[in-house]
């Protein structure tokens, strides 16, 4: 995907036109590529019957045939889709002092790509909602399908792409706020969840045991582990003194990479493999969100499981 003009984005200064662009752009890309059968607008025309909504008339298809024909979408179905979106203190890393979409830390990468798949659930006629949590839920919306709705959620979403001051102190606490939101979608849904996963628990089946809520409760879950991949997994620093910062207690530690750099490596693989491996076995959908990959690592896996549902 190409960068995004940031000049024509300051003359709108809004999430809805960039997740339209994001789209867009994601769309076409689709139609280059093997998987240019997926049909996110509609699948065909059929001509119109008299006294039904004129709603879905393609009148650019009337001006040059003179005959009125109707787009016949090719999802007409409710599918419900809640965003869960981790809004703790490390979901702001990297510290930037002007996120973009082109340089995103974590949150504005999860905003940004929130508000795109809310741009293919209006084209697809699917009801979204948002929630938002960090050690409590933030937010929680109903689902809909209506502009308005649209509308609100993006309202809500473009909050996030404020900064934090450094003294605001959000923990994490995914377990306990998952297993309240699993009771709080009431619908059978398909879940989204944006986490780097990083919990304040000692006991890791704590969070497995919240995922396993949501699907327990019949819902459908993708679960996209976003994370800087190069700092946060691979550990890629020069091997000079640094100091590290829990963004979540501001808890310090200096030290040169080398000297902890196996250990990190190591530990970071059993959770990996942990998060793989139970994930596995409740039939979830788990993607690595690099964000410094783009936007597509998150688009087309939701647009393969939309097809499996459907």
């Amino acid at each position: 995907m190409s960068p995004i003009d940031n000049s024509r984005l300051e003359q709108f200064s809004s999430l809805e036109f960039l997740a339209r662009q994001v789209v867009e752009g994601f769309i076409t890309g689709l139609h280059k590529s093997p998987f240019h059968g997926f049909s996110v607008e509609f699948a065909e025309h059929r001509l119109y019957n008299s006294g039904e909504s004129i709603r879905n008339i393609d009148w650019k298809l009337f001006g040059r045939t003179d005959r009125l024909y109707v787009k016949r979408y090719e999802e007409e179905t409710n599918l419900r889709c809640q965003i869960l979106i981790d809004t703790s203190s490390s979901m702001y890393y990297p510290v930037i002092d002007k996120p973009d979409i082109n340089h995103p830390n974590k949150i504005t990468f999860s905003v940004y790509v929130s508000a795109a798949l809310i741009q293919l659930f209006r084209k697809q006629r699917d009801a979204a909602g948002v929630s938002l949590f960090s050690d409590q839920i933030e937010l929680h919306t109903q689902t809909k399908s209506s502009n308005i709705h649209h509308k609100y959620l993006f309202s809500e979403l473009e909050k996030l792409l404020k900064p934090i001051g450094a003294e605001i102190r959000r923990k994490s606490a995914v377990a306990g706020t998952l297993h309240e939101l699993a009771e709080r979608i009431h619908k059978r849904s398909l879940v989204i969840i944006f986490s780097d996963m990083f919990e304040n628990t000692s006991n890791p089946d704590e969070l497995f045991a919240a995922l396993q809520h949501l699907k327990h409760n019949r819902h459908e879950v993708v679960l996209f582990h976003v994370t800087d991949k190069a700092k946060e997994l691979d550990f890629s620093f020069e091997n000079r003194p640094y100091r590290f910062i829990d963004l979540e207690t501001g808890q310090q530690v200096k030290l040169f990479p080398a000297e902890v750099k196996q250990q990190y490596l190591e530990a970071v693989k059993r959770f990996k493999d942990n998060l793989k491996l139970k994930c596995g076995q409740y039939q979830i959908d788990l993607v690595e969100a690099d964000i410094n990959k783009g936007f597509e690592q998150v688009l087309l896996p939701y647009l393969v499981k939309r097809s499996k549902l459907y």
